[in-house]
């Protein structure tokens, strides 16, 4: 099925503004409308778009501009779910894949596991007031969790069910951020162009000592920055921890 005309020029706008700084102006309606031949209606549709999801906003007699990410999000071992909520935004999910498959070499290593052991697969579409913010895919210890598949993760929070059901505390991890290119089969989901600069945030999470869960997530980068509280280093020369969020 082909497209919505204006589906297909906020996609080809989504991919100018991908790159463009924070309040970098984008064409008025009669430009965008000149420039590529469709109606100034829309052309309005398709700019609405992309305001609704706040990738733009208008300023009344100035124009429309690349827009400041909203979004707060810490680097925390905490749940989307909590997060959104604590900033004003209502989350869901869905349950894209649930599954248990065996471990590859690679998730094998990572977990601490012989290569074949059972590895369980979540994998959800997260979003904040029917917006998409992020696909997550979760890897977890499949001995440590068994019955997981028995939730519904669309409606429930997967850190309360491992806290609360399994009685597991993650007290370590560490979270690599690094820049990306969307993959062709999320960018869809995402409602990303093709070759949209992405966020990825790969978490790894222990429980007294062991390595329980392993999550990939994607964030368009057109709707999240990432920011960082500086502060002097110490007497001793070592710096106090930053703060970091991803905002969008």
């Amino acid at each position: 099925m082909t497209a919505p005309k204006y589906r297909e020029l906020a996609d080809m706008l989504l991919e100018r503004i991908g790159s463009s700084a924070i309040g970098a102006p984008v064409p008025s309606e009669r430009q965008l409308a000149d420039e590529t031949g469709v109606s100034r209606m829309t052309a309005r549709r398709a700019i609405d778009e992309l305001v609704r999801q706040g990738l733009l906003t208008r300023e009344v007699g100035r124009g429309t501009f690349v827009s400041r990410p909203a979004v707060s999000m810490p680097l925390q071992l905490t749940s989307f779910t909590e997060d959104m909520r604590a900033r004003g935004h209502e989350p869901s999910s869905t349950v894209l894949r649930l599954e248990t498959v065996a471990a590859d070499a690679a998730e094998a290593a990572i977990f601490g596991m012989a290569p074949g052991d059972p590895v369980l697969v979540l994998v959800r579409l997260r979003l904040a007031d029917g917006t998409p913010m992020a696909i997550e895919r979760t890897h977890l210890r499949a001995d440590a969790f068994p019955g997981l598949e028995r939730y519904d993760f669309a409606a429930d929070s997967l850190y309360r069910v491992l806290l609360e059901e399994y009685d597991v505390r993650f007290d370590a991890g560490e979270q690599v951020i690094r820049a990306g290119i969307v993959h062709d089969d999320d960018a869809a989901t995402l409602r990303l162009a093709a070759g949209a600069p992405v966020l990825e945030l790969i978490r790894t999470s222990e429980s007294q000592g062991v390595v329980v869960e392993r999550t990939v997530s994607t964030y368009s980068a057109a709707r999240f920055e990432l920011s960082a509280q500086l502060a002097p280093i110490t007497a001793r020369g070592s710096a106090p921890r930053s703060a970091l969020r991803v905002r969008g």
